[in-house]
């Protein structure tokens, strides 16, 4: 399935297989949420990193998934079961993730191949998840060494948090926060 969606929209997917268990780990250990707080997972996919935050102590009704293709959010459903999730474009998350929860998520996950992106699309993904989650920043994981976001551009913070060599492709785990004080070029 993984394989077949990416054939259809690689553009969609940052690889061509899941994510591995090196960096699921990886991103579990940079995940943070108070007791009244939720998990957002952006671009979940076949779930591996979902069922990662899981098997760590996330409960199912504190994570939600935001997956846009209509077949993976349906094997997500399948399953993940008590998990939130979401079918739709993570661009319009102040619509999809209830309001209740706006400001109110202690990690949002970004797994969307932002790079391959134009920047005003990029623009488009980072402030919607600072509508829901305000001043959190965010951790994004790619395959690259150097960030796949341009810092300047869009007033952001970043910084490799993790390499993860043992993954195919190897990746990286970036943490963005906005830094209005940044002009923009």
């Amino acid at each position: 399935m993984f394989f077949r969606s990416w054939l259809a929209n690689p553009l969609r997917m940052g690889s061509v297989v899941p994510s591995s268990a090196a960096l699921c780990s990886r991103i579990v250990r940079h995940t943070a949420r108070a007791d009244d707080e939720i998990v957002l997972e952006l671009g979940a996919g076949t779930g591996p990193i979902s069922r990662a935050l899981l098997a760590a102590g996330i409960p199912a009704d504190r994570l939600f998934v935001v997956e846009i293709e209509p077949t993976m959010a349906a094997h997500l459903r399948r399953t993940l079961p008590g998990t939130h999730v979401i079918e739709g474009d993570a661009r319009e998350l102040d619509r999809l993730v209830p309001e209740c929860w706006h400001g109110r998520i202690g990690t949002v996950i970004c797994g969307i191949p932002l790079v391959l992106l134009p920047r005003a699309e990029q623009r488009r993904f980072i402030d919607a998840i600072e509508r829901v989650a305000p001043g959190r920043g965010f951790p994004h994981f790619f395959y690259c060494a150097t960030s796949p976001l341009p810092l300047r551009t869009h007033r952001l913070a970043g910084r490799r948090e993790a390499w993860t060599p043992l993954n195919f492709p190897p990746a990286s785990v970036w943490r963005y926060t906005s830094v209005q004080a940044l002009p923009a070029r």
